[in-house]
C-alpha cells in the first residue's frame, strides 16, 4: 500500500506538476485510508470492495472530521483509484458509490427498550381511542413501516391468521412484514372493540381511523407519539422515524442480519441500513463513556 502511494505521489509531482503542499495533503489523507484498509484487515488494495469503500466516509466523520475535511478526503481517494486505474493496478474503482459528506445521514435517534415500552404501556386501553393508539404504535414498533405507510394501510394489508401485514412502499414496492405476539394482540383487540365505534360515521376501509371515522394523518399520528413520549418522561427528540429507528437498531443489537432488516424496512439499497450498525456503535461508545470508570 505505501509503495503504490508513493507511486502516486510521485505521478502528482512529475506529472501534474502539483505544489509540494498539495502533495503533503493527499499524504496525509492517503495515510488515512492506510490506516482504514489496515483495520479491516485487507493487505491488497484489489481486495477493497465497494461495500467496505462506503463505510470510509463513516469512519472519518466518527474520527471527529468535519464534512469539509471528509470531502477532501475522499476527493483525494477518488484521484488515488483513478492513477490505479489508469496503471491497470486494479481494474474497478471502488469509490463509485461513495456518498458526498453533505449528504451522509446523521445518526437517528433511538429509544432504548426500556423508553419503548413505558411509551406503548401509556395508552389508556379503557376507552376506544387509547385501544386504537396502543395498536398504532405497537404496529409501528413491531414493523418498522414508515408513518406515511402505516396510514395507508388496509383492513386487507393485516392477515390476522399468519401475523403479518403486507405494506407498499416507496415506488410502489410490496413487502411483507411479520408482526409479532404482542402487536397481533393489540390490533385484534382494536378490531374487535374499538375500531366499529370509529367506523360507524363512514365506510372508510383503512386500518386505522380517527375519531371521525376517516382515515388518521400522518400529523394526528405524530402528536400521538408526542403525546405518549411525554406521558412516558421520554426527553428525548421525538420524530415520526423514531420507532422505525428504535425497531432497526434493536432487531441489529439482538443479532438480525443487515439484510433481513434490510427487506423489513424497504431500503433499496443495503447501504441505507447501514446506518444502524453506525448507530450501535454510537450508541456502545455513549455506555462506555458513561460507565467505564475512565471513559
Amino acid at each position: 500500500m505505501t509503495e503504490l502511494m508513493n507511486q502516486f505521489l510521485d505521478y502528482l509531482s512529475i506529472e501534474r506538476g502539483l505544489s509540494q503542499n498539495t502533495i503533503k495533503s493527499y499524504k496525509q489523507d492517503l495515510i488515512k485510508f492506510i490506516g482504514y484498509i489496515g483495520t479491516r484487515r485487507i493487505k491488497k488494495i484489489k481486495d477493497v470492495t465497494k461495500h467496505k469503500m462506503s463505510e470510509y466516509p463513516y469512519f472519518l466523520k466518527d474520527g471527529g472530521l468535519s464534512a469539509n475535511s471528509v470531502s477532501r478526503n475522499l476527493a483525494a481517494i477518488r484521484t488515488f483509484y483513478r492513477f490505479l486505474i489508469s496503471e491497470r493496478i486494479v481494474k474497478e474503482d471502488a469509490t463509485v458509490m461513495l456518498e458526498s459528506p453533505h449528504r451522509l445521514q446523521s445518526i437517528p435517534q433511538v429509544l432504548d427498550t426500556n423508553e419503548v415500552t413505558r411509551m406503548l404501556d401509556k395508552p389508556d386501553r379503557r376507552n376506544w381511542l387509547g385501544v386504537r393508539d396502543k395498536a398504532a404504535l405497537e404496529l409501528m414498533y413491531a414493523t418498522g413501516v414508515r408513518v406515511s405507510e402505516m396510514v395507508e394501510l388496509m383492513l386487507q394489508n393485516f392477515n390476522m391468521d399468519m401475523g403479518f401485514i403486507r405494506c407498499v412502499g416507496k415506488g410502489g414496492k410490496e413487502r411483507i412484514i411479520p408482526v409479532g405476539k404482542e402487536a397481533k394482540l393489540a390490533l385484534s383487540r382494536y378490531l374487535e372493540k374499538s375500531r366499529p365505534k370509529l367506523s360507524r360515521r363512514s365506510q372508510d376501509r383503512h386500518l386505522f381511523l380517527s375519531r371521525l371515522g376517516r382515515k388518521i394523518s400522518r400529523q394526528s399520528f405524530w402528536k400521538m407519539l408526542k403525546k405518549y413520549a411525554r406521558l412516558a418522561h421520554i426527553k428525548k427528540r421525538i420524530t415520526p422515524h423514531t420507532l422505525r429507528h428504535s425497531f432497526a437498531t434493536h432487531l441489529l443489537e439482538r443479532g438480525a442480519d443487515l439484510r433481513s432488516i434490510q427487506e423489513m424496512l424497504g431500503h433499496a439499497d443495503i447501504s441505507t441500513t447501514q446506518i444502524y450498525t453506525h448507530v450501535n456503535k454510537a450508541r456502545l461508545k455513549g455506555i462506555h463513556k458513561k460507565y467505564h470508570p475512565r471513559g
